[in-house]
């Protein structure tokens, strides 16, 4: 079989920038709290949802499987699957892509596909010298074993690592992710200057977005346990500019990276759900879809530029549709960084790599600037890893309506080597 899927609704809380201390919501608190508004604002019984899908990358203890999780604690009935997806910055787009599968062979109607993490509750890990102490101490059978034990204590044992950052540092290059973007931007010459002025356009664009009221169709807020009320992204920047980026130091390669913390995408808490239903179900309980799913690609490459992952996985997409770059009229191409977006539109645009790695016979062509991430992006926003490729998908949907566009590319790199990305007709 090969159903037609929609995108027919979905919503996102607001992303809350991280401020060093776990902030006010776990991963299920924002996956619940997005998901009951949306639930609530449909024509169909929830009853009637086939399957739940749910990224998440920062699953913490408490959380186990937080697809169920969540699902339960939405009221679901306990007889719907649920379960959590992860590939790391793709997790939130793969959710969709597991729905749209599922639909698209006649095994589901409807498919609540989402994303949700809480960097911010990122765990404290000890290191492997401290975790064996641990072991031995635990281990000792008598007084004299214990104290034994006790004096190969050392300092440096009660200092943890921020679990966050040995997850952004790839293991098999040893490259962190900022050091990964450092290199797609040398090898396609993106100046620091270049990345700023990016960034700062990110930020305008959100505030633009923010201030004119295209981002309300999506927002729910989210409430905390002390009341306070979260209704808007709050980690942008409306008065930022290149000059003023200008004065960070490099963040990852010093003293003379490219890529700094203002030029990258900001550590967040946030949460994504889309709804996915196939044609029958569209037509059974009057649905008015925001876009049809035309196609998606997963792909790999070299880990240690994987920031090029939206280029190899939008190349095979476009092949398959019979469209040229120039058709697509908006893309969505997550900010994980400035240098690597750019490196991204030059790679589409240069003949050499077209040809001996895309496998077409010239360059793709350039994106527009106009019809890239025209609401700002993760650099403005933020990048809760599980939630990105949902949000930026659901935004692109929206998007395609607001603007009366008819294609649209969702595109993003994926930590350890790979890209995901995924076609949208406006429905």
């Amino acid at each position: 079989m090969n159903r037609a899927v929609y995108l027919v609704d979905g919503a996102r809380t607001p992303f809350l920038k991280a401020r060093g201390r776990p902030g006010p919501f776990s991963p299920v608190d924002l996956a619940v709290q997005c998901g009951r508004p949306l639930l609530l604002r449909q024509r169909f019984d929830p009853a009637l949802i086939d399957r739940v899908v749910l990224g998440c990358v920062n699953v913490v203890a408490d959380e186990m499987n937080p697809a169920r999780v969540a699902a339960l604690r939405l009221g679901l009935p306990d007889t719907i699957p649920a379960e959590t997806v992860q590939v790391n910055c793709g997790s939130g787009m793969l959710s969709i892509d597991t729905a749209f599968r599922d639909i698209q062979l006649g095994r589901s109607d409807i498919v609540l596909a989402g994303g949700t993490d809480a960097l911010s509750h990122s765990p404290l890990v000890l290191q492997r010298d401290a975790v064996e102490w641990f072991a031995r101490l635990n281990g000792a059978k008598t007084t004299a074993d214990r104290l034994k034990a006790f004096t190969a204590l050392r300092p440096g044992f009660l200092k943890p690592v921020i679990g966050l950052e040995r997850g952004l540092t790839d293991p098999i290059t040893d490259l962190n992710m900022g050091q990964t973007a450092e290199k797609v931007g040398h090898l396609f010459g993106v100046t620091r200057r270049e990345a700023d002025d990016y960034a700062a356009r990110s930020h305008l664009r959100l505030a633009a977005a923010q201030a004119e009221g295209r981002l309300d169709r999506e927002l729910v807020p989210v409430f905390s346990r002390d009341g306070t009320v979260f209704d808007h992204d709050d980690g942008v920047r409306p008065d930022s500019s290149a000059r003023k980026l200008a004065s960070l130091k490099p963040a990852f390669e010093r003293p003379y990276g490219n890529v700094t913390a203002g030029n990258s995408s900001q550590i967040t808490d946030g949460a994504s759900w889309t709804i996915l239903a196939s044609e029958a179900a569209v037509e059974e309980h009057g649905l008015q879809p925001l876009a049809r799913i035309v196609d998606s690609q997963w792909t790999g490459l070299d880990p240690s530029i994987m920031g090029l992952g939206p280029v190899v996985a939008m190349a095979p997409l476009l092949q398959r549709a019979g469209l040229r770059l120039d058709e697509i009229d908006l893309f969505e191409l997550n900010e994980a960084f400035a240098a690597q977006v750019l490196g991204c539109v030059r790679a589409l645009a240069d003949e050499t790599v077209c040809r001996e790695v895309l496998g077409f016979d010239g360059a793709l062509g350039t994106i527009p600037d106009d019809r890239l991430n025209v609401d700002g992006g993760a650099i403005a926003l933020g990048h809760p890893v599980g939630t990105s490729g949902n949000r930026i998908t659901l935004h692109l949907a929206n998007a395609l309506r607001h603007r009366g566009a008819r294609f649209g590319l969702a595109s993003q790199c994926v930590g350890g080597g790979q890209g995901g990305a995924m076609l949208l007709e406006a429905a």
